[in-house]
């Protein structure tokens, strides 16, 4: 068998299979990847939540009901947008605590 430059690699009966995780050495580096296009994903929904609810309240012509819905709309998004930030400060911290991230900000 030809040896492989595949650092992360698996063999079953034989047959060498390379990692798909190459350059990952544990859980912590793949999460430090992952949460900034979360945290991006999360942050797009968000504004377009604000929107929809702000758009919502402005083509509502003073009805009740469409008020309290537009209001729901935007409460739910100030409210996502402070978990969205308390998830973000948590993960930070965690990080910096198990050593797997740069630092807290």
């Amino acid at each position: 068998m030809i040896p492989t430059s595949c650092p992360n690699s698996v063999t079953v009966n034989g047959q060498e299979i390379c990692s798909p995780l190459v350059g990952y050495n544990n859980i912590g580096d793949i999460i430090n990847n992952v949460v900034p296009f979360i945290m991006t994903m999360a942050g797009i929904i968000l504004f377009f939540v604000l929107m929809w609810g702000g758009f919502d309240y402005v083509t509502s012509q003073g009805q009740p009901e469409k008020l309290k819905t537009a209001n729901a709309k935007i409460t739910a998004g100030v409210i996502g947008f402070v978990l969205l930030v308390l998830s973000f400060l948590i993960t930070r911290v965690l990080a910096y605590i198990f050593g797997v991230g740069e630092g807290i900000i």
